[in-house]
């Protein structure tokens, strides 16, 4: 990452100097109490819709703090950012409406709708590499060969002073909270709201949250060693390497970082739509995902976390929401043996009527199975009101003679 030893971390001066610069450019974003999930955390539990913002991301801040503090020389010569998505698509926007020429190098693997956004707000895109690091590298390759202005995704202190305005919104809107959970990618964002909220409030607990199968920051500033990849929902996190002016940042002021899995990143998206009716990517989704898996450590407190992205891809969104549901027994795979005879399926579809359950799809399987040659295989994919209708549904099946497996995501 960048040679940031000889930076110095921005001051709770510099945050608010960022606020008074982007004002009027970014949305002031709505900061609420949720009803719902505060009785079921048993806590009192904020939310602040940094989803909200033009481009979906709470990344505008910095990004725009940043492009607003170049000279015109700096200007004419065009900058370039890496980014999974959300740095580039702010980057791309503010430097489209400040008139400055933008490059941005994203993960092959990004998203197709991040890539899209970001062609839309005109800058030039270059997909480079399996991970963020990968094309950061290419970003730094470029910068040298063009003669851009690098502007990094997280370590750099015009960037971390941008994400601090943040915390000056949420604790302007609830002064009085004990805790604040933010999702770690590279460590900007926690290290913006570290600064501003140990300034304002210092006894404040601050919280990171990093998804298990990318637990860097956890890793640089606890000095541990643990497992570092595969694919995860929240890509918008999955850093390899954070930032070195992040780590010093947060070794001095944050409390803890926890890991959620990545099951736990999908039911917190899912819960966010279904709950609060907000679309939140993975990485977004990660606070509330933490304070979700671990309602002991957060009860009775007031709590507040970070929406701080809304783009996801919206196939994968549809994944998420439909696989909730299975989790949730509304919806089931039931795989039934039957003799391969006429009425056997009418016997079948027969039960699942009489539970009142619908039938999605049915497929018969008679070749590629186990099961004698006289007999089929038949997967029976349902919907209901709630699980106990599904559990009604195989009972009757069992107790008409038939042989019935659930399929389980687990």
């Amino acid at each position: 990452m960048l040679q940031s030893s000889s930076m110095q971390p921005p001051t709770i001066d510099d945050v608010r100097a960022a606020q008074q610069r982007i004002d009027g450019a970014v949305v002031r974003t709505p900061m609420l109490v949720s009803r719902t999930l505060s009785e079921i955390v048993g806590a009192e539990v904020w939310l602040k819709f940094e989803n909200l913002q033009f481009t979906a991301a709470y990344k505008e801040r910095g990004a725009l703090n940043k492009l607003l503090q170049l000279t015109p020389e700096e200007r004419s010569r065009g900058v370039i950012a890496a980014s999974a998505g959300n740095h580039a698509q702010a980057v791309a926007y503010h430097a489209k409406r400040l008139g400055i020429p933008a490059t941005i190098v994203m993960p092959e693997p990004t998203p197709t709708v991040k890539v899209t956004q970001t062609e839309g707000h005109g800058a030039h895109v270059v997909l480079h590499g399996d991970m963020f690091d990968d094309a950061y590298a290419k970003a730094r390759e470029l910068t040298l060969e063009k003669g851009y202005v690098f502007v990094h995704p997280f370590d750099d202190p015009q960037i971390i002073a941008g994400a601090g305005t943040v915390a000056l919104e949420m604790l302007d809107t609830a002064p009085d909270l004990d805790t604040i959970v933010v999702p770690i990618g590279g460590g900007g964002l926690m290290s913006g709201i570290s600064i501003t909220s140990r300034a304002l409030k210092p006894d404040i607990e601050l919280i990171g949250v990093e998804a298990e199968l990318y637990p860097s920051m956890k890793c640089a500033i606890q000095e541990c060693q643990m497992p570092l990849g595969g694919d995860t929902l929240a890509e918008g996190i999955a850093v390899k390497q954070p930032g070195e002016l992040t780590s010093r940042i947060l070794k001095d002021l944050a409390d803890d970082v926890m890991l959620v899995s990545e099951r736990d990143l999908e039911r917190a998206v899912a819960m966010l739509v279904g709950i609060e009716k907000t679309v939140v990517e993975g990485a977004g989704a990660a606070g509330l995902a933490a304070i979700l898996s671990d309602r002991e450590r957060f009860k009775g407190k007031k709590v507040a976390t970070v929406l701080c992205g809304g783009n996801i891809d919206t196939h994968l969104l549809a994944n998420v929401l439909v696989r909730d549901l299975v989790r949730a027994g509304r919806i089931a795979r039931l795989h039934v043996a039957a003799h391969d005879q006429p009425g056997a399926l009418a016997a079948i579809t027969a039960k699942v009527y009489e539970a009142g359950v619908n039938v999605i799809e049915i497929n018969h399987s008679r070749i590629f199975t186990r099961l004698p040659a006289k007999d089929t295989m038949i997967e029976v994919e349902c919907e209901a009101r709630d699980a106990s209708a599904i559990d009604d549904v195989v009972a009757r099946l069992e107790a008409a003679g038939f042989k019935v497996e659930r399929a389980s995501l687990d």
